[in-house]
């Protein structure tokens, strides 16, 4: 983005063609500020000048790459922030635009401070002791007059592992309910999951610094320079060392220029192109017969599969064509892949079938657990694999054990002294349905937001209002907060000590930079006073106290203690993937499925495919609150092919209607050449999130896969 310009005696750094950083390439990750040896480039700040007067070091709160920052402070208040350049961590001495520039949230001035109850139409300020005394009675009061199936705790994958222990527990033990979830559902915990499941649970999370010694990589449905940008400079650096780069995606992203070839999908198509992919490196023989034999079960009748398919027909059907496919099977013939699978495979409603084509074709090519192969399910959330492996799900227990498994439940009910129900809670999405019924009554949200970030808003906001009892726990005034009966100030992760799980599997332990604002607490020590109130025996008081209990009875957090800052997911209670002597339980591949595809609407002739840009996380909640994020004064415009902006007689700029069966948004359009007619891509976070209103709110079902990523559309000129 910046080098020299011009020669001699005018030369002197610029960006290509002397343009703006806004016109240029650049995409503001600061790199050039933290690595600036004389301080000429240095971040802006209104308020303070000069240095900070102490830094510390902590963990980035927004995506799942864990990267570590240092934090100058002054006047007790988080000013800037860089990477640490510790020797080891994920990041080095790169961060993202959100890691080094949207941290600036924490100072907003809608952060809260101060627990409050509502007392007739009025939100009234009151002390801990009273509002959580009177959160505390409530509850019991429901449960004891509905049942425990009428009360909810819906938690966040943004707090941390030892806060998601807690919140898990109290919903099982104290309020004997299985109904919690956490923030992860959108992303990748189900694809999690299903890995773990059709693996035996010896899923070994590979470290990023692996990408860079990849034989070989697919990225598939990712656009990690938007999502996650650190671990797009790991596939960056593979591919400028000669790796073959394949990207799989319906819309050219940033990662295209780097790659070897784009296979440009269908939306909804991949599995078959995967599918055409492996039938092409079997009939080339680039199976692995070696690890096929020693690792692996039913080859024989997915090969029967392979064999029945007419890869003409169903390369058409994917939208990429034989030639590119043909390119793509020479590449990696021979070679371990690296998989690299986004939220554009993982928030399909086929996503299921996806992820078995993926692991198939991992199996085949003996790529699954390899040094140089691998899988890589991109996590949207900083702490999303940290608050399934505490049990912050429906469906499961600390330690990843299902909450049917009868003999894990009798564990921990003898280790928690309770009973336990063996029949899994409700996710989130069942929580709304189940509030619309009158059967839910109480929902304790701490965390998150679903008023903005899940589909369909307007049906969320009416849902939520049903309830008869609201708790919102957050650091920031909401959507959601408004519509509360109780609202509990909380910490931020730099206000607070903790540890994260990355999208490794590497637990990262902090500790504090700054004191919360106001009276606001550490959500752990929220959770602890409230589980007194409610009467727990046992009172944590430290967060020490709470990780020798993780470390305890979750054995692959064995390592999780107060003197160790990193560490990593331990394989004690899962059987290893691949033994040395090639003996353990054989991993099985899954038959080839047919393809169900959706029925094409005439009235909705675009499809619209949702994704979120480098500058804002999620919904937005925080990343909105940024003033150096909303200074760049970023519009979310809708991208539109040129064939189908003349078709609709759009220009350049236009604002229009985009119009979907659950609702409509109205946006600015910018001709994208690259994008196939007949798609759209239409950015989140914008607007109030108003993108959400053209979900539909569907059910998450058994495999968890809400199919939240693309809808069908319609485009009217205002």
């Amino acid at each position: 983005a910046i080098d020299y310009n011009l020669r001699g005696f005018k030369s002197r750094p610029s960006t290509v063609y002397d343009l703006t950083l806004e016109q240029s390439n650049c995409t503001f990750c600061g790199t050039c500020v933290s690595m600036c040896p004389t301080g000429a480039l240095a971040p802006t700040n209104t308020r303070w000048v000069g240095t900070p007067l102490r830094e510390a070091s902590t963990i980035c709160g927004f995506c799942g790459v864990g990267c570590s920052v240092v934090m100058g402070v002054a006047e007790d208040r988080v000013i800037e922030t860089g990477p640490s350049h510790l020797q080891g961590s994920v990041n080095g001495a790169t961060l993202c635009v959100r890691g080094h520039f949207a941290h600036d949230f924490l100072n907003s001035g809608g952060r809260l401070t101060q627990p409050m109850i509502r007392k007739g139409d009025d939100m009234v300020a009151v002390s801990w002791d009273e509002a959580l005394e009177g959160i505390a009675c409530r509850l019991l009061e429901i449960k004891k007059e509905y049942g425990p199936q009428s009360l909810a705790l819906f938690g966040s994958s943004k707090c941390t592992n030892e806060e998601n222990y807690l919140f898990q527990k109290i919903a099982r033990v104290l309020l004997g309910t299985n109904n919690v979830d956490n923030g992860g559902y959108r992303a990748g915990r189900s694809a999690l999951i299903l890995i773990d499941q059709r693996i035996g649970g010896g899923y070994r999370i590979s470290p990023l610094t692996s990408l860079e010694k990849a034989d070989s990589i697919v990225v598939l449905g990712a656009d990690p320079s938007h999502s996650t940008p650190v671990l797009s400079y790991y596939l960056k650096r593979s591919a400028r060392r000669g790796t073959p780069l394949i990207v799989v995606d319906p819309r050219k992203t940033d990662l295209v220029s780097f790659s070897s070839l784009w296979l440009p999908t269908l939306p909804g198509r991949d599995v078959d192109l995967i599918n055409c992919l492996a039938a092409l490196l079997w009939k080339k023989f680039a199976h692995d017969t070696n690890f096929i034999d020693r690792f692996t079960e039913g080859f024989s009748t997915y090969n029967e599969g392979l064999s029945a398919f007419n890869i003409e027909r169903l390369c058409v059907a994917s939208g990429t064509d034989i030639e590119a496919l043909e390119r793509a099977s020479d590449l990696l013939k021979g070679k371990r892949i690296a998989f690299v699978v986004g939220h554009g495979i993982t928030q399909q409603k086929g996503a299921a079938k996806c992820i078995d084509a993926i692991l198939n074709l991992s199996l085949m090519t003996g790529s699954l657990g390899a040094v140089t192969g691998g899988l890589y399910l991109l996590a949207r959330e900083n702490n999303e694999v940290g608050a399934w492996d505490m049990g912050a799900v429906p469906h499961g227990l600390p330690g990843r054990q299902l909450i049917k498994d009868d003999t894990a439940r009798h564990q921990w009910e003898r280790t928690w002294k309770a009973t336990l129900s063996p029949d899994g809670g409700l996710n989130v999405v069942r929580m709304i349905e189940e509030a619309e019924r009158g059967n839910l009554k109480a929902l304790y949200l701490m965390g998150e937001n679903p008023v903005r970030s899940l589909p369909d808003p307007e049906r969320t906001r009416k849902a939520l209002e049903r309830l008869d009892f609201l708790v919102v726990q957050d650091i920031l005034e909401n959507e959601t907060s408004e519509l509360a009966d109780a609202v509990l100030p909380a910490a931020a992760f730099s206000e607070k000590g903790g540890s994260f799980t990355n999208m490794e599997g590497r637990i990262q332990s902090f500790e504090p930079v700054v004191s919360p604002p106001g009276d606001a607490r550490p959500d752990w020590e929220i959770l602890d006073l409230l589980s007194m109130k409610i009467g727990y025996p046992v009172r944590y008081r430290s967060l020490d106290m709470i990780r020798a209990e993780i470390a305890q009875l979750v054995p692959m957090y064995a390592g999780l203690n107060g003197n160790s800052a990193v560490g990593w997911i331990k394989e004690t209670g899962h059987k290893r993937l691949f033994r040395p002597d090639g003996q353990g339980q054989a991993i099985s591949f899954s038959a080839v499925a047919p393809t169900a595809y959706e029925v094409f609407d005439d009235g909705y002739p675009l499809i619209a495919i949702l994704g979120s840009l480098r500058y804002h996380l999620g919904s937005g909640t925080r990343t909105t609150r940024s003033e150096r994020i909303e200074a760049l004064g970023l519009k979310g415009e809708v991208e539109i092919s040129p064939k189908d902006a003349e078709r609709l007689n759009l220009q350049d700029g236009e604002a229009v209607r985009i119009e979907s069966v659950n609702g409509a948004v109205v946006r600015e359009i910018r001709l994208e050449r690259s994008l196939r007619q007949g798609h759209i891509f239409v950015p989140m976070t914008f607007n109030g999130n108003d993108a959400a209103s053209l979900l539909e709110l569907s059910p998450l079902g058994e495999a968890g896969f809400p199919g939240w990523k693309t809808c069908r559309v319609k485009i009217e000129k205002m």
